[in-house]
């Protein structure tokens, strides 16, 4: 059976080619349901206008579909609430 913990660590494996951060580490994915090993994600970007957006939606696809056992993989882009940074991610950054 597929896992949260399983999308998580496949998450990790997909960096914003910008940022060199991975997208769980941004902040960019807020919800993460599976149903009979099918999954949904929400995310966001960094921007509304990042130019690496459906980069980020593909590669994200990919790698869980990577996961054994996914059946489908579905992403949903939001942008309520606007991503905004962690104090970890800030200092991360320099900011």
């Amino acid at each position: 059976m597929v896992t949260k913990q399983d999308v998580i660590k496949a998450l990790k494996k997909c960096k914003d080619p910008e940022l060199d951060i991975d997208v769980w580490t941004l902040g960019i994915i807020y919800d993460i349901s599976i149903e009979k090993n099918n999954v949904s994600i929400k995310m966001t970007f960094t921007t509304p206008f990042c130019p690496y957006g459906s980069f980020l939606v593909e590669a994200v696809k990919e790698e869980v579909k990577k996961i054994r056992g996914i059946n489908q993989v579905d992403i949903e882009i939001v942008f309520d609430p606007p991503w905004k940074p962690s104090d970890e991610l800030r200092a991360m950054l320099g900011v």
